[in-house]
């Protein structure tokens, strides 16, 4: 017979085959939460398969309706729905009233977010030098104005090269490529960094005319996995992501200014992109928080 095992609950029980997880629950006296009754009308049965994954039915049309519009990785599976037909080791993800709050996303406005998924994915941070000591004389109307300008530009570009701006930060920005399309998305996140830079040169006439300052970017660019998921408070839950990944791309930028560069790319970017790229100088750093080395690159334009 069919053994499942409850991570944290601490014991397994044994069922008959095509028994739904929740009914093993109730059966051996698991707290298991359901708010619809076993409808498949919220999530908040829902479980992640640690193990054994191949011994659970495929998904009915109504637990791939809900997991389609809650993004779920195949590993979460509604309790309610899905039967086994062998040893299967398994977390409940909703143990309070609290979890209960925090799964049950359906009823809440808007579009629910991905509950949390890995992915290998192309990241970009850009940001301004010395952009607190170029607004300091200026009104705040001109600062809001020359961001959102520069903003429209880069925002542009980022589209353009199929990546999307995945936050704001004062004066910089992050952004992602490879998330819906991970076709070259590290040549298309360089790409879109180079026309970055033609971009600004062309802001700063512009600029240089209203001012009579320059304005310079700089932009990091890394390729690795991160965790894709909707953070915040319910309704103003965002989708974003977290990660190694993240923190090291925004330290390959950060570096720029130490090193005189406009672009850096990692040695995972360069290795995807090194037959496209014209690269001027091949650099060892040190990143905070690392231990030895990270090879960066300097990138200062695309091969014909």
């Amino acid at each position: 017979m069919p053994k499942v095992e409850y991570v944290l609950y601490g014991k397994k029980f044994e069922t008959e085959r095509e028994t739904t997880i929740l009914k093993v629950s109730l059966q051996a006296g698991v707290p298991h939460t359901c708010v619809c009754g076993g409808n498949a009308r919220c999530s908040t049965c829902r479980v992640i398969i640690v193990e054994g994954l191949e011994f659970c039915t495929p998904r009915n049309a109504k637990e791939q309706a809900l997991a389609e519009r809650l993004h779920f990785d195949s590993r979460i599976r509604l309790a309610c729905q899905t039967k086994i037909t062998g040893d299967v080791k398994l977390r409940r993800l909703a143990l309070d009233d609290e979890d209960v709050e925090l799964v049950n996303q359906l009823k809440w406005g808007g579009t629910p977010g991905s509950v949390g998924e890995e992915k290998k994915i192309a990241i970009m941070f850009t940001d301004i030098r010395k952009f607190t000591a170029f607004v300091e004389p200026l009104p705040p109307y001109d600062v809001i104005h020359v961001l959102n300008r520069y903003f429209h530009q880069m925002g542009q570009i980022v589209h353009r090269h199929g990546g999307y701006i995945d936050n704001y930060m004062g004066d910089g920005l992050l952004a992602l490529f490879g998330v819906e399309n991970s076709a070259e998305a590290t040549l298309r996140a360089v790409a879109a960094g180079i026309e970055m830079l033609e971009a600004m040169d062309r802001l700063n006439f512009y600029i240089e005319t209203l001012y009579e300052k320059r304005l310079q970017i700089s932009i990091g660019i890394h390729y690795g996995e991160v965790i894709i998921g909707a953070l915040g408070f319910f309704t103003e839950k965002r989708e974003t992501v977290v990660g190694d990944a993240v923190n090291l791309a925004s330290r390959i930028e950060a570096a720029n200014k130490e090193l005189g560069t406009s672009l850096l790319i990692s040695q995972d970017v360069y290795d995807q992109v090194k037959n496209q790229v014209q690269v001027r100088q091949r650099i060892q750093m040190r990143v905070r928080g690392k231990s030895g080395k990270c090879t960066v690159y300097e990138v200062i334009g695309m091969n014909a």
